[in-house]
């Protein structure tokens, strides 16, 4: 005959069989591997880490002198590359320069120049894609370069914000202006408006 004591449960033992499957299930999503990181969707429009031989500096106002892209140290013929995906807007000459422009999402857009383009308005591309070569800058830089620029909308952007690597600060805001007597002619835009193809617009 069995012992009363045989026939009784253990609370103790039930209930740290109880409390072991609630840790197990608990435990069990914190030790789920992690995820992959995604990888990135800019990079340099050039290979390697380019020399900077001008900074991004917006002027104060919209329609006074200043730089408003960067310039990378690239000899003639070096391979320009899009710096992210997207597609192409714009390929071809203005004022006499090649200039390649490209669509991004979220409104933005880079313009790389002075290339010789090996694309054409409409093509898709990814980070990397050759967009065509440097052509002589015609000494907007000391020495051979790549003009990089961003803009959002109509609004001028530093490009070294797409790589983390912008130092923050407050960029000017330019509110729109509407032409009056006392304003110059000039002073609704900071440069001459293009055609709804060209890269600047």
């Amino acid at each position: 005959m069995k012992s009363r004591a045989a026939a009784v449960p253990k609370p103790r033992a039930a209930t740290a069989a109880l409390l072991a499957t609630i840790l197990a299930t608990a435990v069990l999503p914190l030790t789920a591997p992690p995820a992959r990181a995604s990888p990135p969707t800019w990079r340099w429009p050039l290979d390697g880490h380019p020399r900077i031989l001008r900074r991004f500096s917006p002027p104060p106002e919209p329609w006074l002198a200043g730089h408003r892209g960067i310039d990378l140290a690239a000899p003639t013929a070096t391979p320009v590359l899009a710096a992210g995906g997207g597609t192409v807007r714009f390929a071809g000459l203005v004022a006499g320069k090649g200039v390649v422009t490209i669509d991004h999402e979220g409104g933005l857009r880079t313009t790389y120049l002075p290339v010789a383009a090996s694309v054409k308005r409409g093509q898709s591309v990814t980070p990397g894609t050759e967009l065509g070569v440097i052509e002589p800058s015609g000494g907007h830089c000391p020495e051979s370069c790549l003009h990089w620029g961003l803009l959002r909308e109509a609004r001028y952007l530093n490009p070294l914000i797409l790589l983390g690597r912008a130092p923050i600060r407050l960029l000017p805001f330019w509110p729109p202006l509407l032409p009056t007597a006392t304003t110059p002619r000039h002073a609704a835009w900071s440069e001459p408006s293009p055609p709804t193809t060209d890269p600047a617009g």
